[in-house]
């Protein structure tokens, strides 16, 4: 079938994207990337999902002030699966991506489970860090605290991936899903088929199906390390801009979401705290613009020399 990710990207984009990887010690990452210039912009996403398709709507605008590279982890989409697959080895990843995305430290962008992955990053790996975006980021505290209910519903959900997969209905069932995004994305309906296609592919193996599911269950049973990783260093204070969304969780478990976020974006003297009206917690499908409009900030901010001492350009 050959590469429908960088297929419908390249048509989507006329042309602007190139395929990129790092070799890691037995497997491959893998991703997408446009642009040029510092200070690069690494783009982590959602929990299963692949990040070289999940920022279509952000990836132009920012390619036209610097690279941007938009990566599948591990046994997502088309990089390589990790064996054991673990907080440590999705974080490590995730440095290694920055690290290879050229000289100087980076803007790190992550959404929802991968935000949180970009917080750990942060604590770990500050050298790589010129600023960060983190959009509707999942909190471990937070999560651990909502009801039980909540968390199957997580668990069934991957569940019932595998079992759609298992009897040859995912494909239908990724078409419906991310069809009002690709309807988003673009009024070409080839475009459309595209994307929906290259969506398809990224869940085409049962390992790439069985990532909800494994993403969700490392979540939810790795709190206590991942609250390890976080206390162990302050944010880098660096440039910073924390969205919420709006919609999509009970009034009473968004405002208690969405105070964790500013609180984070107070704990770094440059922090920014964002709310979208009317937006769901898949702020990249609904408002990429508002993305770029992070993005762009913190990419100015770096480049004006706003940086703590101990961080360079």
């Amino acid at each position: 079938m050959g590469d429908l990710v960088f297929q419908a990207l390249n048509e989507l984009l006329a042309g602007r994207v190139r395929r990129g990887e790092v070799r890691l010690t037995n497997r491959t990452l893998r991703w997408v990337e446009a642009g040029s210039g510092a200070p690069a912009v690494v783009l982590e996403a959602a929990l299963g999902e692949p990040g070289s398709l999940a920022y279509a709507g952000v990836i132009p605008a920012v390619a036209e002030q610097t690279r941007v590279i938009a990566y599948d982890r591990a046994g997502i989409g088309s990089s390589d699966p990790a064996s054991p697959l673990t907080v440590q080895s999705q974080v490590s990843d995730l440095a290694a991506v920055a690290a290879a995305a050229g000289a100087g430290p980076c803007v790190l962008a992550g959404h929802s489970w991968g935000g949180l992955l970009v917080l750990m990053a942060a604590a770990q790996r500050p050298d790589l860090i010129a600023g960060l975006v983190l959009i509707d980021p999942a909190d471990e505290i937070y999560w651990s605290q909502l009801p039980p209910e909540i968390h199957q519903e997580s668990t069934d959900t991957g569940t019932m991936v595998i079992e759609q997969h298992a009897a040859g209905e995912l494909p239908a069932t990724v078409r419906n899903s991310f069809t009002p995004y690709v309807t988003r994305l673009t009024d070409s309906q080839r475009h459309r088929d595209l994307l929906l296609d290259a969506y398809v592919s990224c869940y085409a193996d049962e390992w790439q199906a069985r990532m909800i599911q494994a993403e969700s269950l490392l979540f939810t049973n790795s709190i206590p390390l991942i609250h390890q990783i976080r206390s162990a260093a302050p944010l880098p204070d660096v440039p910073l801009v924390v969205l919420s969304a709006t919609t999509g969780a009970a009034e009473e478990h968004r405002a208690l979401w969405t105070a964790v976020h500013a609180d984070l974006a107070r704990s770094v003297s440059m922090g920014t705290h964002t709310v979208l009206d009317d937006t769901h917690h898949a702020i990249n499908q609904e408002r990429p613009e508002a993305i770029v409009t992070a993005l762009s900030q913190v990419i100015a901010d770096v480049r004006a020399g706003r940086l703590t001492p101990g961080h360079t350009r």
